[in-house]
């Protein structure tokens, strides 16, 4: 994780692209909703903010191990066990994309307005789903990796695991904007932990097998 983040300090240019990225997008969002003349629904609110979070989780997570060098790969071959390497990516991704979610969301309240009336609910279902997007696209992009055409390979795989979880992330924080009672939110929330550890289980045990091709 050191690694990570000393390497994403030096190479800031890429952190700065995803950031840009996000900022441009919401201000096109403001522009083409014209907000000042109308408020914005919540439920287009909602599926716009989820849209914005998953493209650039996707941008985030895609170059973990896509970017990598065969020749790098195999310095960590030696160096370290698979399983850490794997461990240590995930939780990176989680961090960055907490980030990521948190600075998007308090731009993207800013200029499209908040009409979260459980901001608290709201905030718990961003982390859990910066977890979900971290272990599900970091897996993915370490098989997506070792093809070819790994940028196509990784939007083909990734969208059949992505989709149910966004589907309850987005149940989740819509259920927040509405301010209903939490415990409406409780199977959701519970599947979406269970996932979480079914994904990163799945990666623990069988990254080692990707690691050896």
């Amino acid at each position: 994780m050191k690694k990570e983040i000393l390497l994403e300090w030096r190479q800031r240019y890429a952190i700065n692209g995803i950031l840009l990225y996000l900022v441009s997008t919401i201000f096109i969002c403001y522009l083409s909703f014209n907000v000042k003349a109308n408020q914005l629904n919540p439920v287009t609110w909602n599926t716009i903010f989820w849209i914005i979070i998953l493209f650039t989780s996707i941008s985030a997570i895609a170059k973990s191990f896509i970017q990598e060098k065969q020749e790098r790969y195999l310095y960590y071959y030696w160096l370290l066990k698979p399983q850490v390497l794997i461990t240590a990516r995930i939780i990176y991704n989680g961090l960055l994309m907490l980030i990521l979610g948190l600075a998007g969301f308090i731009i993207y309240a800013i200029v499209l307005g908040n009409p979260i009336q459980d901001v608290t609910l709201f905030i718990l279902n961003l982390v859990l789903a910066s977890i979900s997007f971290s272990s599900a696209l970091t897996m993915i992009s370490a098989i997506a990796s070792k093809a070819n055409s790994n940028q196509t390979l990784m939007a083909i795989l990734g969208f059949p695991v992505i989709l149910p979880m966004l589907l309850m992330i987005i149940k989740v924080s819509k259920n927040a904007l509405d301010g209903l009672p939490r415990d409406a939110s409780y199977s959701e929330i519970a599947t979406l932990l269970a996932i979480n550890l079914i994904i990163g289980a799945v990666s623990y045990l069988l990254f080692p097998y990707i690691w050896r091709s």
